[in-house]
């Protein structure tokens, strides 16, 4: 991301969908708006302006300003498509923002929200993508195409570079956008780099968010990078921001069933503990395998202990060797597990893992840092922290490292979490292999 960009705002709206009943006519149009000129909408024409009571000579020079760049293909066209009965039941509009939304993770994931994977389908959905001025062309590419696959569900599409625009009235941000770590990049200056977008990003959604918009951090370093996000968002409650650890539970479930034998929905119970690097807790302690302890269907203990958490933390790694690309699939599908997890009842005596705020945890954990833990939801957004976990000193031990890093990361950063000068004393290089 471009942090230059979040100066010069544009936006790709989408119009205000019609009524939802049978019969009712819906109208949809995507155009691009430039602030500092009037907004003029492309899909209304000459003769509907002067039925409207504008005068002539203004609907001239909208016609005019309709013909240039900012009004151009797909997005200059209005549907007029007739709702059919199974909308009477359909919700109220949720929009949804996704930041980073021209990158390969965002390509996967846009469509699955899109036909409904997440919320069902009796949920209309608003898609609004920024990105950055480099990005932006991409942006009305990705647009297109969703306006191609004609998702019934999809109501809106908006595009823009500007945070306070993007974010507007959103009911959930998924903040897949940040910079990659390049060669001779320390872990420090990503941070910082970094946690300049989140800061920025989290006073956006202070500002103009629905007050309980739920936020999902991917841009690593995804613990630290919520925390700023969170601490610059003072009005918005701290439960609300998550980091992505889905990914981390999902690959430790593959490995635990391939193992096992098993397929991996035989796997519950998984958690994934502290920081999304390399000192990561996949715990095989709490874990189950078709309802008994992992270690009583895996009489391994080394395996467990060496081999099984090494392997996760690689796995990343390893799919670059192999494909010469990230992950970008499986986030995008882990993106969409977490959101669900949080929209969908927990099944009895199951959980999540997700990074939430530590402040007010039942388990020792250091106080205000984001900290992958267990988590229930009862599908209302909200989630409660598992209790009932049992502790070893060896999984103690391994927990604490990964709190060690995230408090030094939190010193590191302090100058963007409003707690004065940073000071940075990172343990080490703890970067996931192909997060760089």
């Amino acid at each position: 991301m471009d942090l230059s960009s979040l100066a010069r705002p544009q936006s790709l709206r989408g119009a205000s969908p019609g009524p939802l009943g049978a019969h009712a006519a819906r109208r949809r149009s995507v155009q691009l708006l430039r602030p500092r000129r009037p907004a003029v909408r492309c899909s209304v024409d000459t003769a509907k302006q002067q039925a409207q009571g504008i005068p002539s000579a203004v609907a001239a020079a909208a016609e005019a300003e309709a013909t240039r760049k900012e009004c151009f293909g797909v997005f200059c066209t209005t549907y007029d498509l007739q709702a059919d009965e199974k909308t009477k039941s359909w919700k109220k509009l949720v929009n949804i923002a996704v930041s980073g939304a021209a990158g390969m993770i965002s390509n996967h994931l846009l469509f699955k929200l899109a036909s409904g994977e997440v919320f069902g389908q009796d949920q209309p959905i608003a898609l609004k993508l920024l990105g950055s001025e480099r990005s932006l062309q991409a942006l009305e590419g990705v647009a297109m195409e969703l306006e191609d696959s004609l998702y019934p569900l999809l109501r809106e599409v908006s595009i823009g570079i500007d945070p306070y625009v993007i974010f507007e009235d959103a009911d959930w941000a998924l903040l897949i956008g940040a910079k990659p770590r390049g060669p001779g990049v320390e872990r420090a200056a990503l941070l910082d780099i970094n946690g300049q977008i989140f800061a920025e990003q989290g006073k956006a959604l202070n500002a103009v968010a629905s007050r309980n918009v739920k936020v999902i951090v991917v841009g690593n370093p995804c613990n630290t990078n919520a925390l700023i996000c969170l601490k610059n968002a003072p009005n918005l409650s701290a439960k609300n921001f998550h980091a992505l650890t889905r990914l981390d539970e999902n690959r430790a479930k593959c490995q635990l069933a391939l193992k096992a034998g098993v397929f991996y929905d035989k796997v519950s119970n998984m958690t994934i503990w502290g920081n999304h690097s390399t000192t990561q807790v996949p715990d095989f302690l709490n874990a189950k395998i078709d309802g008994r302890p992992v270690k009583e269907v895996i009489d391994d203990t080394k395996w467990l202990e060496e081999d099984f958490t090494i392997t996760v933390q690689k796995r990343g790694g390893v799919l670059i060797q192999k494909w010469g690309r990230s992950s970008a699939a499986s986030t995008a599908v882990s993106i969409v597990d977490a959101m669900r997890s949080l929209v969908t009842p927990t099944p009895e005596g199951d959980w999540f893992s997700t990074g939430v705020y530590t402040t007010g945890n039942p388990y020792g954990i250091a106080e205000d840092i984001v900290f992958s833990m267990p988590c229930r939801s009862k599908g209302d957004g909200d989630y409660e922290l598992v209790k009932d976990v049992i502790m070893d000193d060896f999984l103690w031990g391994r927990i604490k490292k990964s709190e060690d890093e995230l408090i030094a990361e939190k010193r590191c950063v302090a100058h963007l979490t409003g707690e004065g000068n940073a000071f940075c004393d990172l343990p080490g290089d703890t970067m996931l292999p192909g997060e760089m």
